[in-house]
C-alpha cells in the first residue's frame, strides 16, 4: 500500500484515571476501512483524535499520528483549520445535533466553503448547488432549514458539506445508525460512489457488519479501546476471533425471531490480534 494517507501507530487516548484506547496501530491507504465494535470500545474516539478533537481532560499520544504526511500531534490551531476540510472531514451520527437549526442548508455550506477556500460568492452558490445535486437532492432543499429535512435528507446535506472542499479522507462515524434499513443501505452506496469518483479513502465506523462486509475493504475491530482483529471486510462471515464471531453471529432476523442470541463470554481474554481471521 503505497498511498498511506493515515499512519497510526501505539495510538493512546487518556482521561485523568482511564485509558479509552490504548496502542492502536493502523495504516489506511486509498481504501475503506472500517472500525468495528461494541459502544464504548474506543472507535470514534479514535476518530476524533484524528480530527484533533479529544476534549480536554484527554490527552492524545502516540509513537506516530501521521495523517496526510503532517504530524498532527504537533499541529498548530492554524494547521488543524488548514487540515480539517481540505485534507480530512468528518461526517457525524445524527443531522439533528450536528446541523445548526437556525441556519439555512445553504448558510451551511456557505460556511465550509468560506472557512477553506477564496471564491466569489457566485463561485459558493455554483459550488453548493452542484455538491447538493452529488447526493441526490434537489437544489430547493438549499433553502430550507435543519428541522424541515427528512433524516435521510439531512443525512445526505450532512455529506455534501463534508464533501464540499474535496479531501482525501473521510470520517464517517455511524452514518447510519438513525435511519431506517433501506436508508442505510442508500447512505453507504452514496458514500461508496463518492469514495470513488472523488478517489477519497473512507475510515467507516459502524455497528452494522452487514454492510461493512458490502461496502469495505478491509475491518478493524476494537474491544475495549484495544484493536483485537483485523481481516479483509468479506471475510467477516467467516471469522474465527471468538469477539469478532460474536459482533457478527449475535444480529436480530427473522431466522433467529424467538431464540435466544449469542452472547459475549467477558470471562475470557480477547487481546492480542488475528490477521485476515487466522
Amino acid at each position: 500500500m503505497t498511498d498511506i494517507r493515515i499512519h497510526a501507530q501505539g495510538l493512546n487516548i487518556d482521561y485523568p484515571g482511564s485509558r479509552v484506547v490504548n496502542s492502536l496501530s493502523f495504516t489506511l491507504g486509498n481504501e475503506r476501512l472500517a472500525l468495528v465494535g461494541e459502544s464504548g470500545s474506543g472507535k470514534s474516539m479514535s476518530a476524533r483524535a484524528l480530527m484533533g478533537l479529544v476534549r480536554r481532560p484527554g490527552v492524545v499520544s502516540a509513537q506516530t499520528l501521521n495523517v496526510l504526511g503532517r504530524d498532527v500531534l504537533t499541529l498548530s490551531p492554524r494547521g488543524w483549520q488548514q487540515l480539517r476540510g481540505n485534507g480530512i472531514a468528518m461526517v457525524l451520527q445524527d443531522p439533528r445535533y450536528a446541523l445548526n437549526p437556525v441556519k439555512t442548508v445553504a448558510a451551511q455550506i456557505d460556511e465550509a466553503l468560506t472557512l477553506h477556500q477564496r471564491l466569489s460568492r457566485r463561485q459558493r452558490q455554483e459550488q453548493a448547488g452542484d455538491a447538493i445535486h452529488a447526493v441526490g437532492l434537489d437544489s430547493s432543499v438549499l433553502n430550507r432549514y435543519p428541522g424541515e429535512l427528512s433524516g435521510g435528507m439531512g443525512q445526505r446535506v450532512m455529506i455534501a458539506i463534508a464533501l464540499i472542499n474535496n479531501p482525501q479522507v473521510l470520517i464517517a462515524d455511524e452514518p447510519t445508525s438513525a435511519l431506517d434499513a433501506r436508508l442505510r443501505q442508500q447512505i453507504l452506496e452514496l458514500l461508496v460512489e463518492q469514495c470513488e469518483q472523488r478517489r477519497m479513502a473512507m475510515l467507516l465506523i459502524s455497528h452494522d457488519l452487514p454492510l461493512v462486509a458490502a461496502h469495505c475493504h478491509r475491518v478493524l475491530v476494537m474491544y475495549q479501546g484495544e484493536k483485537v482483529d483485523e481481516m479483509a471486510a468479506q471475510r467477516l462471515p467467516d471469522a474465527t476471533h471468538p469477539y469478532t464471531r460474536t459482533l457478527w453471529t449475535c444480529r436480530p432476523s427473522a431466522s433467529t425471531f424467538g431464540q435466544m442470541l449469542p452472547t459475549l463470554d467477558r470471562s475470557q481474554s480477547f487481546r492480542g490480534v488475528n490477521h485476515d481471521g487466522r
